[in-house]
């Protein structure tokens, strides 16, 4: 395993055989089970530009996806990247562009769709296809530090989460800005980054599909923050049971670490 960049500066890094082949064999088999059973929360866009499933929180119903996070060093990487002593999880969330998919994903923050706050947390990009530089993902190096900018919904721009005007705007962000990381990637290679960073990634590309499981990890300071409208993912009903500003000890979030 080898880790290129400084999470801590950086807010990303990408992980060279973060993996095992078996694991990835495992991580493949999680996400066709997925896709075979997609969940309420599944969002499927399938058009004449090809077909793009997004799932989330299916770990307790998909034995593949809770074995790979519970067997596999995952939990153990988070650690090792942001640091303290526990590591829970948030959730699995499932990705996959099938082959000439025309979805690019726009540039945004991930922490402001979320009913969580903090600050040490980190997002895996676990890919089980290789992925060449312009499908892979983008990050802004540094953008981890803040602010939070508006969240909007990809197609319309709405902002559903929070009221216009109260969050800065996203900026534009050349195509060549020299913050902007990105790596070429083989299945056993992971991207880990902060759940503020900016980021965003391209289509898939002619002959290549690209499945991602990925897997978001909660830290020390991590606590509950409910918000008044429907956040991605939902936890439906959390709010009854853990007040704000609470941990995150919870049956939905297992502690992996501590």
């Amino acid at each position: 395993m080898q880790i290129e960049g400084d999470y801590t500066r950086d807010g990303a890094v990408c992980v060279r055989d973060a993996f095992t082949r078996a694991e990835i064999e495992l991580a493949r088999d999680a996400i066709e089970a997925n896709l075979a059973a997609p969940s309420p929360l599944a969002i499927i866009a399938d058009d004449a530009r090809g077909r793009f499933v997004e799932d989330f929180c299916n770990w307790q119903r998909i034995p593949q996806i809770e074995r790979f996070i519970r067997d596999t060093r995952a939990a153990e990487l988070a650690h090792q990247l942001i640091g303290g002593s526990t590591v829970r999880l948030y959730h699995d969330h499932l990705l996959v562009k099938e082959r000439g998919a025309q979805h690019p994903t726009p540039w945004h923050q991930d922490l402001p769709y979320y009913n969580v706050d903090g600050t040490r947390n980190v997002s895996m990009w676990i890919p089980v296809d290789p992925v060449p530089r312009e499908a892979t993902l983008r990050l802004l190096a540094g953008s981890h530090r803040g602010p939070w900018f508006m969240p909007r919904t990809f197609i319309t721009g709405q902002a559903k989460w929070f009221p216009e005007g109260s969050l800065a705007e996203l900026p534009e962000i050349a195509d060549d800005d020299p913050r902007i990381l990105a790596w070429e990637l083989e299945p056993g290679d992971a991207v880990c980054f902060h759940m503020l960073t900016l980021h965003a990634a391209g289509s898939a590309s002619g002959a290549h599909r690209r499945r991602v499981l990925s897997l978001r990890f909660l830290g020390d300071d991590m606590v509950h923050a409910p918000r008044g409208w429907r956040t991605s993912p939902p936890f439906d009903g959390l709010v009854d049971e853990l007040p704000a500003g609470a941990p995150l000890d919870h049956p939905l979030f297992p502690l992996l670490r501590g």
